[in-house]
């Protein structure tokens, strides 16, 4: 029989049936309801009226959103800032084998296991002024520190709780990448007697390139959604200081039951972190392809 007219058995497509569904189920019919509220005009639940781009349009000239938009912009470039280098840094400090890089794991590992809420809750007692540990000392030192009444101080504090609480992941990403670099490397860096930073540039950064756009993509996608930690910290203020895109989204939604622009908006949120992820991407596609190779001078 020739192998080639052999029937190719297709019941193998049953077993992520429940994968389909689930994603139809969770994703799919979700999304296809925001796009039928964005083009109708919900006035009660057995009345609405089809607006087409309306409400599109009546978002994209809302002040309140560009503001929340520059400001969600500016928090997520902030925090990619800060965490990638201190993750990079943390990965390097940690022990490579033995009981100590096992212990320093799970220790680093800590924060990311405790939940969104609790973060917010933990950093609200912590930056009180009369029972907080970091707005005690600030204030002990003189620092006229109020993260309910400084538009700064909320935003700095904001940056701070998330560094504190995701820069781990890309600690644990990079230390990773670095466990994946073969001892020959190392070995012919120290027969041709580089430096450190030789190491780094030439070695340890061109591998870990992979782990690091993976922690680069999920921290910018991440921090462009946050809502629970600043909701719980600030609740968006003082003012509209900590109002991200995310809160203004609910606000719209929740606090003024406005479905149709709510909806819309969302659609332009989603767009939004597509477009940027993906211009991301390919910058980082295309600084890695220049990076020097291995073993260049």
């Amino acid at each position: 029989m020739n192998p080639m007219n052999k029937p190719v058995n297709q019941r193998a497509w049953l077993l992520i049936l429940p994968v389909m569904l689930c994603v139809a189920f969770s994703a799919i019919v979700p999304l296809m309801t925001v796009v039928n509220y964005s083009v109708q005009d919900i006035i009660s639940p057995e009345r609405r009226v089809f607006v087409g781009t309306e409400w599109f349009a009546t978002v994209m000239r809302d002040e309140e959103l560009h503001a929340a938009l520059w400001r969600q912009l500016g928090f997520s470039l902030a925090v990619l800032a800060v965490e990638i280098p201190l993750g990079i840094a943390l990965a390097l400090s940690m022990p490579a084998q033995g009981w100590k890089a096992s212990a320093v794991l799970v220790v680093v590992a800590l924060s990311l296991l405790i939940p969104w809420n609790v973060v917010g809750t933990i950093w609200q007692i912590y930056g009180r002024s009369d029972i907080g540990l970091l707005g005690a000392a600030l204030n002990g030192l003189g620092v006229d520190y109020s993260y309910t009444g400084h538009a700064l101080d909320a935003w700095l504090t904001v940056l701070v709780m998330d560094v504190w609480h995701w820069t781990p992941l890309v600690a644990l990403l990079g230390y990773a990448g670095l466990r994946s670099i073969p001892d020959a490397y190392y070995q012919a860096a120290r027969i041709d007697g580089a430096s450190k930073w030789a190491v780094f540039r030439y070695i340890q950064l061109p591998k870990m390139r992979g782990v690091l756009m993976i922690a680069v993509l999920l921290r910018f996608m991440d921090s462009f959604m946050i809502y629970t930690e600043p909701f719980v910290l600030t609740g968006g203020g003082p003012g509209n200081a900590t109002t991200f895109l995310s809160q203004y989204l609910t606000q719209k939604a929740v606090g003024q039951f406005d479905l149709g622009p709510a909806a819309a908006f969302s659609l332009i949120y989603f767009l939004i972190i597509l477009l940027l992820c993906f211009i991301l991407y390919n910058w980082m596609q295309r600084v890695g392809t220049q990076s020097p190779e291995v073993g260049h001078d």
